[in-house]
């Protein structure tokens, strides 16, 4: 086991390096600079080139790239990511003041979407072919062909325009919570309810069920002790990454709701050219990623014991 997880490690290291590697250069291929335009409400306005200079002087991107890449990978690996051009504070301070608005998005949907879909999956499996089974399958589909911020902007136009029930966007109040947290939640269920239902169909049709209902166990015993903790496990290799997405963001409905989260500042990064965030928030979600599917794996041996990693035959 304490093997398998140092090799894991050392490939998460290893894929940290080449992510970076990969990101830096192309951040630095994108056409334009941070300092070539200066955003106002209006306008862009040209910043004058002895300014500009100056600033690149400053932040040391008249360097050649790899003299940047090596300066910016020794500060980062000491815990220093730079400071934001766009906000001019220490990037750690900035993930440290909006990842706990992401993070908040996040749980409150996992709160509403996983209970919903996982419930909505097993009524699905325990009646199939029957207009449960049906109206689950609409729901699925239904939200995995509608992208996120359609049904974004349909909530506002129905929620905030029309009915004028909730605010169109912000996150101060607890009202402005209701609708992003709904959109963001109405996805999981129906990934949810979907595995849900296909690893507990496979489930119920397995021997040891079987034999648990042949000794006269009652049905919510079978079906919640026996089955789904044998089904619990390809929802185990789907909610390891997607918890991390949750917590860290989803771009389209931050920025739809206008929620000042690492999701909808990690857009504005990327079209302002604020390297050193686009690095840090790139690196700290593929660091999170990784380390999510290493968890995954090994849980997988907590909920199944015969699953044991590095167990010989």
């Amino acid at each position: 086991m304490a093997r398998y997880v140092l090799g894991r490690i050392v490939g998460i290291v290893g894929v940290l390096f080449f992510v970076s590697i990969m990101i830096f250069i192309m951040i630095h291929f994108i056409p334009g600079g941070p300092f070539d335009a200066m955003p106002t409400e209006s306008e862009h306005r040209a910043i004058p080139e002895h300014i500009r200079q100056k600033l690149m002087e400053k932040y040391g991107l008249d360097k050649p790239l790899h003299v940047q890449y090596v300066r910016y990978m020794w500060a980062a690996l000491r815990g220093d990511f730079g400071i934001s051009f766009r906000y001019g504070e220490p990037i750690s301070e900035f993930i440290g003041r909006t990842w706990p608005i992401t993070a908040q998005l996040g749980l409150s949907a996992m709160a509403v979407g996983i209970p919903i879909g996982i419930l909505l999956g097993v009524v699905a499996a325990l009646r199939p072919n029957t207009w449960l089974d049906y109206t689950t399958n609409v729901i699925v589909i239904t939200t995995f062909v509608t992208p996120p911020f359609v049904i974004a902007i349909m909530s506002i136009i129905i929620f905030a325009v029309q009915l004028r029930w909730l605010p169109s966007g912000g996150w101060g109040e607890s009202k402005q919570w209701i609708m992003p947290t709904f959109v963001y939640a109405i996805g999981l269920i129906g990934g949810m309810a979907r595995f849900t239902r296909a690893s507990m169909v496979d489930a119920l049709q397995a021997e040891y069920v079987r034999t648990a209902r042949a000794k006269g166990l009652r049905e919510p015993a079978v079906v919640f002790r026996h089955a789904f903790r044998a089904a619990s496990l390809p929802l185990i290799t789907l909610l390891g990454p997607l918890v991390v997405n949750l917590l860290l963001g989803s771009f389209f409905i931050e920025a739809i709701f206008r929620v000042p989260g690492i999701g909808s500042q990690t857009t504005l990064a990327i079209y302002n050219r604020d390297y050193p965030m686009i690095m840090a928030l790139i690196l700290l979600w593929t660091f999170a990623i990784a380390i999510a599917y290493l968890l995954t794996d090994l849980l997988y041996g907590v909920v199944d014991p015969r699953i044991r990693i590095g167990a010989t035959k």
